[in-house]
């Protein structure tokens, strides 16, 4: 009898996590802790480069890695609040577009939902405090501009324009700068942002766009019915494709000309690497199906991967130099 409580007990704790993870939106995830590793690289690379770590490496990595893992939950924590908010004021909207998430699903109450997102949005401003001043100033400005998103009145994601902007700028421009920030301020005191990061930011910027116009694709018909008037409603999903699709190769060809300039990288790894991607791209969007809803997701989160790649590729080109 004992055995068969304890089984429905695990059972019981493994569909909690499942929801939680649903709940966490993976692929934000996936996309926060490459930032955060990637930007870690980055200044790591920077500090060795100006031979601040070689004469006590072993004194000087050892405390940066703490620094790394804190960074890491703190941006974790508050990449849940910010997507666990937009979560709870969207419940309607998404037993239409995306009914497997755990408040759509009934899988988590409303009540569950707000202590997560209470429990990570003070975790997140706790770690940030303790880790520095330039973390904390990052998760505060990324929490107060993720808050301004989703929670009304503000509920800036009504209006197409604000959202895209507050998607670009928290991942693109406040998340890169301020991470290295950070680190560089952790590895050595310096707070200085050399051209590499500039164009990383850069690209990121640009491409967070091409996500922001892009995620509303598949979500029409709820975002419609609740007044939601997102670029997609404005002016249809092919012109919204096309240009999502242009944005990005924008982005790389913007990266290869960099990569061609830019001293603290390997420019034959960067400029190669991102002229494939850009075929691939291409090569990809021409079989998608704008009346597959099926088919535009997946589009959708091969457009995350390309993301994810980016935080791996230019590290490490940053690394070869």
């Amino acid at each position: 009898m004992s055995q068969i409580s304890e089984s429905k007990s695990s059972s019981s704790q493994m569909s909690w996590l499942y929801a939680f993870w649903k709940f966490s939106r993976p692929h934000t995830i996936i996309g926060t802790s490459l930032s955060v590793v990637g930007l870690y690289l980055i200044a790591y690379s920077t500090a060795t480069e100006n031979n601040i770590l070689s004469l006590s490496f072993e004194v000087a990595l050892l405390p940066s890695l703490w620094q790394l893992l804190g960074t890491w939950i703190a941006c974790l924590c508050g990449n849940i609040y910010i997507v666990g908010l937009n979560q709870l004021e969207d419940v309607a909207i998404d037993r239409i577009n995306k009914p497997h998430l755990p408040l759509a699903a009934g899988e988590f109450s409303q009540r569950t939902g707000q202590l997560i997102v209470g429990i990570t949005g003070s975790l997140a401003l706790l770690l940030a405090w303790l880790m520095g001043p330039f973390l904390l100033g990052m998760v505060g400005i990324s929490l107060a501009i993720g808050t301004a998103y989703s929670l009304p009145p503000i509920r800036l994601k009504r209006f197409p324009f604000w959202a895209a902007l507050c998607i670009f700028s928290v991942r693109g421009a406040i998340v890169n700068l301020g991470l290295f920030l950070h680190f560089d301020w952790v590895l050595q005191g310096s707070k200085v942002i050399p051209p590499s990061v500039w164009a990383l930011t850069l690209f990121i910027v640009v491409f967070t766009f091409a996500i922001a116009i892009f995620k509303d694709i598949p979500d029409m018909e709820g975002d419609r019915q609740y007044q939601i008037t997102t670029f997609t409603i404005a002016l249809g999903k092919e012109r919204v494709f096309n240009l999502a699709r242009w944005v990005l190769t924008v982005c790389y060809l913007g990266m290869v000309i960099a990569g061609l300039w830019l001293e603290a990288v390997n420019s034959v790894f960067l400029v190669s690497t991102q002229l494939g991607l850009l075929g691939l791209i291409w090569w990809q969007s021409l079989s998608v199906d704008l009346q597959d809803k099926k088919a535009i997701a997946q589009f959708y989160q091969f457009i995350w991967k390309l993301f994810f790649l980016e935080y791996l590729i230019f590290p490490l080109a940053c690394l070869l130099a």
